[in-house]
């Protein structure tokens, strides 16, 4: 894909969308980061439901190293592997109070040395939080990316390095979101919308999938009701 298609394509997903964000609730750079580390293999609609619960008594390091692995998984038992992501969470606000002040740090490298924190991970922080011009490649920018044409790769680390390296700077900082919200609600797996894709014309995707065609009503029918003449009622004598 040449860089007068890549910068098209931007430019439209930047029109439909001016202003993306992540669709994870959250108010603090903490937050962010527990947000994030429960959504791995979940919703972001699930993490929400239960971050809203869970925020409201422990949003801070603190609080939810005060609550222990039993009581942050009574919170977050509704999403995948909740046991797991709560061990990591308690370990990480330990290194958050004992490291960093309490504070999220805002490097990559400490950020990785996190329990449960990878380099996606790291990288949704460091942009949703503090703005940095990096890209997080999930599932949807992987196949996105590839699909397209616009940084085919391998591996999500190789898709990373190609589009930051032919993502045009002005485009940059809110390329992630653009792509994650194409690859979720039009360039689906394994099936794409291409037949209502604002970039279709760009995009190297071929054969496009056709509109579904509409679905074949039957016509009404009105059944003719016949009614059996009255018995006229014997007169009381």
């Amino acid at each position: 894909m040449n860089p007068a298609r890549r910068a098209g394509i931007f430019a439209r997903l930047k029109a439909l969308n001016p202003k993306p964000t992540t669709e994870l609730e959250y108010r603090t750079p903490f937050e962010l980061l527990v947000a994030v580390i429960l959504s791995a293999q979940a919703t972001d609609r699930s993490v929400n439901l239960a971050t809203r619960e869970l925020f409201a008594v422990a949003n801070s390091p603190a609080a939810i190293a005060a609550l222990g692995e039993e009581g942050l998984g009574e919170y977050v038992r509704t999403i995948g592997l909740y046991r797991s992501k709560a061990k990591h969470i308690v370990q990480t606000c330990a290194i958050l109070l004992a490291e960093h002040g309490g504070e999220v740090p805002r490097t990559r490298e400490a950020l990785e040395r996190l329990p449960g924190v990878g380099r996606k991970t790291a990288n949704v922080v460091l942009n949703v939080a503090f703005g940095e011009p990096v890209i997080a490649v999930d599932t949807h920018i992987f196949r996105v990316a590839n699909r397209t044409g616009l940084a085919t790769g391998r591996t999500p680390l190789e898709v990373e390095r190609r589009l930051m390296r032919f993502v045009p700077p002005q485009y940059l900082h809110d390329c992630h979101h653009w792509l994650i919200l194409h690859g979720r609600y039009i360039c689906k797996a394994p099936r794409p919308e291409c037949w209502r894709c604002p970039i279709a014309d760009l995009c190297d995707y071929r054969p496009k999938t056709p509109a579904p065609a509409p679905r074949a009503t039957a016509p009404r029918t009105t059944a003719s009701r016949t009614t059996a003449p009255r018995t006229p009622r014997a007169g009381r004598s």
